[in-house]
């Protein structure tokens, strides 16, 4: 089993920046693919950004490319999301999730709790 624990998340301006963070424990010895989903009131899950195992890869959704980046930092067994450029459509629960490969929106084994993150225009 994994934990994952989102954090950083809050209320922010448009323009603004945040800076998510996802602590995994448990079974770390595997390294998973990691992505970021998030999901506003009355919509679906919509895929943000992943990363593969050694973090050579990353992928975004057309949506946040240029604004936001995704990080890793296996020794710590914790993945970034870097949200610069904040516009009041990012406002939604973030959940970081894991996944032997890179996934979008669904197929993941693990999921964090979420975090919330406002953004007010």
């Amino acid at each position: 089993q994994v934990q994952l624990v989102e954090s950083g998340g809050g209320l922010v301006q448009a323009g603004g920046s945040l800076r998510l963070s996802c602590a995994a424990s448990g079974r770390t010895s595997t390294t998973y693919a990691m992505g970021w989903v998030r999901q506003a009131p009355g919509k679906e899950r919509e895929f943000v950004a992943g990363i593969n195992r050694s973090g050579g890869r990353t992928y975004y959704a057309d949506s946040v490319k240029g604004r936001f980046t995704i990080s890793r930092d296996n020794a710590e067994n914790t993945v970034y999301l870097q949200m610069n450029s904040l516009k009041p459509e990012d406002t939604a629960v973030y959940y970081c999730a894991a996944a032997f490969t890179v996934r979008t929106t669904t197929g993941y084994d693990y999921w964090g709790q979420g975090t919330q993150v406002t953004v007010s225009s």
